[in-house]
Parts: C-alpha cells; sequence; structure tokens
C-alpha cells in the first residue's frame, strides 16, 4: 500500500498518492500500533507531503 502511494507521488499523482499514504497510516497504526517504524514512516510522509 505504501510502495504505491510512493509510486503515484512519483508519476505526479500527489492528491491520490497523499489519500492513500493517509489510508495507510491508519491501517499500519491499527494493525503495526503508533510507534511501530512503519507506522512512523507512513506518517513521516504524509507529514511531508501535505506541507
Amino acid at each position: 500500500m505504501a510502495n504505491l502511494a510512493f509510486a503515484w507521488k512519483s508519476q505526479g499523482r500527489h492528491e491520490d498518492a497523499l489519500a492513500l499514504m493517509q489510508d495507510c497510516v491508519e491501517a499500519r497504526e491499527r494493525v503495526l500500533g503508533p510507534e511501530h517504524p512503519y507506522t512512523l514512516s507512513s506518517l513521516t510522509a504524509v507529514l511531508k507531503w501535505s506541507s
């Protein structure tokens, strides 16, 4: 899921990538927990892409 968001971002599909990565963060928080490195990595991408 995160890999697809990164691919979309590199293709210029910024809004789609951001929305997918936000979904990824929510899923990873539920499954892995809020402090897991994968969750934090996805959250970092969302924060960078939102600014």
